[in-house]
């Protein structure tokens, strides 16, 4: 039996009835820290106080049903994604599709079976630790990524662009929504190498030697290194992405020299994503080209840097991309901080 201690997921249960709250307290109090309300409104008020990590909540409730609390939690963005059971004595299978369809996840019947609690409440609080690790793995990935920018002489502004455009590009490809997302989601590493780079090469300000671009490309093979061996698919997709985003449709990049469909798809769509941003943006060493340039450059390119199906689809999305870039812009955002600003000192 484990016992419960000050990192043991919260549950709230919800009932009306006393000796209901009893059972489930004598089940679940050993491995879980319990929360009770015997109402609807006290329920919510709990909710907002406590976060619980799962709810375990009674449909028949007099003033507010179970049901409707449920549904004032799933339109609430703030506590939408926190799990609920209906523990419930119908048998009514029309019941049963009304919770489903407005966000419970399962269903316990009562007179309750104390090893199916157990049972379903250990499920579902497994899926949401492990979702929970995936948003800590993303939020990691981003901020990795941002830091290898900064680095550069980059803001953290271009790996959020770049990683938008890249699903926009996904999609237009024929990715499906998540394989489209998890592309997003790695992309911003696409460039973590850079941080083995000496600041002498990657900070100069003028043209590099031949040696110091021998160097400097090695940041690829550097990336990959530092993302493999990792059992996660998402780190996974993360390492050919640093790997690949530099080789060219034609056979002339780099680290491995691939050629045409030998590029690893996300690492043809980064690339062009990539470019495309750092065309278009402003640097200590440049001038933004305008969109327009940045399009016959990279139209230019197709067949020799970039695979060619990919720019007629930039220009397919162009106004969602532009969207983006307008969005997450670097004047944008500095004039959103200066409105906070000037707003918390008035």
């Amino acid at each position: 039996m484990t016992l419960r201690n000050a990192s043991s997921p919260k549950i709230l249960i919800v009932d009306d009835e006393p000796a209901n709250l009893r059972v489930l307290r004598q089940v679940l109090q050993h491995d879980y820290r319990l929360s009770f309300a015997r109402s609807g409104q006290a329920a919510l008020e709990l909710v907002a106080k406590e976060r619980p990590d799962l709810i375990l909540l009674d449909i028949m409730m007099p003033e507010m049903t179970g049901l409707e609390v449920c549904k004032r939690l799933k339109a609430d963005p703030e506590y939408s994604h926190i799990p609920i059971i209906f523990v419930t004595a119908l048998q009514d299978s029309v019941d049963e599709a009304q919770g489903f369809e407005i966000g419970a996840v399962d269903y316990i019947v009562k007179p309750v079976v104390p090893s199916t609690v157990l049972a379903r409440v250990k499920t579902h609080i497994s899926l949401v630790r492990a979702e929970a690790l995936h948003e800590t793995q993303i939020d990691l990935i981003q901020r990795l990524g941002r830091a290898a920018e900064y680095k550069d002489n980059e803001t953290g502004l271009h790996v959020q662009r770049m990683s938008h455009y890249s699903k926009i590009i996904a999609m237009a490809y024929g990715f499906d929504k998540t394989a489209a997302d998890e592309l997003m989601m790695a992309a911003p590493m696409h460039d973590i190498g850079k941080i083995g780079i000496p600041d002498r090469i990657l900070l100069k300000p003028g043209k590099l030697s031949d040696e110091e671009y021998a160097e400097m490309k090695k940041h690829a093979e550097i990336g990959a290194e530092i993302l493999a061996n990792s059992h996660s698919r998402l780190i996974q997709l993360a390492h050919s992405v640093a790997l690949s985003h530099h080789e060219k449709w034609d056979g002339s990049g780099y680290p491995r020299g691939l050629k045409g469909e030998d590029i690893p798809i996300e690492g043809r769509i980064v690339a062009i994503a990539d470019v495309f941003d750092a065309l278009t943006s402003e640097r200590p060493y440049k001038k933004a080209w305008s969109v327009e340039d940045a399009l016959e450059f990279i139209k230019s390119q197709s067949g020799k840097h970039f695979d060619p199906a990919l720019p007629p689809l930039i220009e397919q999305e162009l106004p969602e991309i532009l969207a983006i870039k307008a969005q997450l812009s670097e004047q944008g955002v500095a004039t959103e901080k200066f409105a906070e600003t000037a707003a918390t000192e008035a």
